[in-house]
């Protein structure tokens, strides 16, 4: 019996809507990269969660391999009109959409139409009122802790091989390519946290529709263009259960606080940035069965993804994306500061992606992450100032007579931040893939 049919037909209709994307894609069979075979090692620690009875769920087994096989429905047929309107005119078509709606795109094509139905199509469990309130907690993030971990959260990314193929596909992570991968990263989760970003005409929901754009063209020259794609081994590229770490990571370090201190209900803080996190996710395309509203729910799919993603760390894929990224310069400039604040960020990112290694500093430098004694050094003299910070305004954004200025402050900051990021472009270069 399926549990959840609704998501199943969703991804059989990926053949019908793109029988030249996906019609030989079995999605009847399970892609080599998933595994429930518990003699077979997956990306899950031990140290981190239990993979045996995640493997004995039979519903979260089934809504992993299901997601495992979803693309984008609404997006992917936009992105495979390129070879008709080229790259920049999707985009063109796109931001004019999203600025003064469908109609005004002169001949709007029905795909794009289906595309902004889609994200417009608001469901029935959101609160705006509440996803505000969560942005405003959020950007206190955004302004004075996100700029020293985005690229050590960014780095856990390419642990996998299986997850991590697409992106070696698109050649955007390498040289400047890197730098601008990380900025526009680090943008879209920025910008998304201002006020109104959200609404329909906010810049959050366009940066959310480029974003979908930039990874169904990934997946439309993987599937279409490049012959390293092996749908048998590693099944539709960026699916969405790849994609909910990366718009729930937030969420799974709050769920992982309150469990461990006993809770088991989110506060009304954290299920402000819940609802927040969750309409980002929806706007971005990801499906709500992989949006849960819990704790254990958010704990739940994290470690079920895991545990059925067969482990595989490819130095000549990873390891090249590690290095690659950590070696990015992301500063706007080349001023003595630039220079120091562009050494601080990759030493903060260097320890945050030692907690994703469990504190092995072994592992972290075999997947070419070496933390050495500057990098201590650096982030144990700027603690206080990013910490504290962060604590202060967190505190000060919680006290109604403080709240107002705290949240002019964080605003101020988070635009600073943006400012440094430069502009986000969210396209891919077809010509960059290897086998195009």
């Amino acid at each position: 019996m399926s549990h959840y049919p609704e998501l199943a037909d969703r991804v059989r209709s990926q053949r019908a809507l793109q029988p030249d994307l996906y019609g030989s894609i079995d999605f009847d069979e399970s892609p080599f990269r998933f595994t429930v075979d518990p003699g077979d090692k997956s990306s899950l620690p031990g140290w981190v969660a239990d993979r045996e009875p995640l493997l004995a769920d039979a519903r979260v087994v089934e809504l992993m391999r299901t997601a495992t096989m979803l693309g984008d429905v609404v997006a992917d047929p936009y992105a495979a009109l390129a070879p008709r309107y080229g790259v920049q005119g999707l985009i063109g078509m796109l931001r004019q959409a999203c600025h003064a709606g469908v109609d005004s795109v002169p001949d709007a094509p029905a795909e794009l139409r289906q595309f902004l139905a889609a994200m417009e199509a608001t469901p029935e469990w959101l609160d705006m009122e509440l996803v505000e309130e969560g942005a405003r907690h959020s950007r206190v993030g955004a302004a004075f802790l996100s700029p020293f971990l985005i690229r050590g959260a960014f780095l856990a990314t390419f642990l996998n091989t299986y997850a991590a193929l697409p992106m070696t596909l698109t050649g955007a992570l390498s040289g400047r390519r890197a730098a601008r991968r990380v900025n526009e990263t680090a943008s879209f989760f920025a910008i998304t946290t201002l006020p109104g970003a959200l609404e329909r005409h906010g810049a959050g929901f366009e940066a959310a529709a480029m974003v979908r754009l930039m990874h169904s063209m990934v997946r439309y020259n993987a599937l279409a263009r490049s012959d390293r794609w092996d749908a048998d081994v590693f099944g539709v590229p960026l699916p969405q259960v790849d994609q909910m770490p990366a718009g729930l990571i937030n969420m799974y370090l709050l769920a992982t606080l309150a469990t461990r201190r006993g809770r088991t209900e989110f506060s009304s803080r954290e299920r402000a940035i819940l609802e927040f996190s969750r309409y980002r996710c929806f706007l971005l395309g990801l499906p709500e069965e992989l949006l849960p509203t819990t704790a254990e729910g958010i704990l739940e799919v994290f470690h079920a993804r895991a545990a059925v993603l067969r482990d595989d760390f490819d130095d000549a894929t990873c390891g090249a994306l590690v290095r690659s990224t950590m070696a990015a310069y992301l500063r706007p400039g080349r001023s003595r500061f630039d220079r120091a604040a562009d050494a601080v960020e990759k030493s903060w990112s260097r320890v945050f992606f030692l907690g994703f290694c469990g504190g092995n500093r072994e592992a972290a430098a075999a997947m070419s992450v070496t933390l050495t004694f500057p990098d201590l050094a650096r982030v144990a003299v700027t603690v206080p100032f990013v910490i504290l910070r962060f604590l202060l305004a967190t505190v000060a954004s919680q006290r109604p007579a403080l709240r107002r200025a705290a949240d002019t402050y964080a605003i101020r900051r988070v635009r600073r931040q943006l400012a440094v990021y430069g502009d986000a472009e969210y396209t891919t270069d077809s010509r960059t893939y290897p086998g195009s």
